[in-house]
């Protein structure tokens, strides 16, 4: 059998009955979003299952102001080198007590990809050896990256947020 994005789905689908929320392909990459509860064990499956993906290539956070259901969430991007295919999946979460399994076990990579998230959109990564700020000052206190915070200085006429989308 060819090794596409609809064999993929329906590997997960199969192993994982009810974890997928949402299945789409933006551009050809298989997208799905995940149930939080089992975002860990889809990846730990992908990694050491048939399906090969062994390469965690991302972590980033998104925030969704408009969508308080999913108002912040976490994206992994997962590469299978031999069959060169590439997946996305995302889980989201409310942004009070935003909290989600670590992958570090999984990924040794993860550490630096999940401690950049917290940093800057303050998801906690349960399990994490080592969760804290990497490239702001130790003691920022607030995380910058979400969209609560305006972009620019607002004593400046010649910027505002509608340049950046918002």
């Amino acid at each position: 059998m060819e090794f596409t994005n609809n064999f993929v789905l329906e590997a997960i689908s199969r192993e994982f009955p009810g974890s997928i929320i949402e299945s789409t392909e933006p551009y050809g990459m298989l997208t799905l979003e995940i149930k939080k509860a089992d975002l860990k064990k889809v990846v730990h499956h992908m990694k050491d299952s048939t399906l090969g993906f062994t390469f965690l290539t991302d972590i980033c956070g998104i925030h969704h102001p408009e969508i308080p259901e999913k108002e912040l969430g976490v994206v992994y991007h997962l590469h299978n080198f031999v069959d060169n295919l590439r997946i996305r999946l995302k889980a989201f979460m409310p942004l009070e007590n935003a909290e989600i399994d670590s992958v570090t076990d999984l990924f040794a990579g993860a550490n630096w990809m999940e401690r950049e998230t917290f940093e800057f959109y303050g998801v906690k990564f349960k399990g994490h050896p080592d969760l804290r700020v990497i490239l702001n000052e130790p003691d920022i206190g607030y995380h910058p990256m979400l969209k609560q915070y305006p972009l620019e200085d607002g004593t400046r006429l010649d910027k505002d947020d509608a340049m950046f989308g918002r």
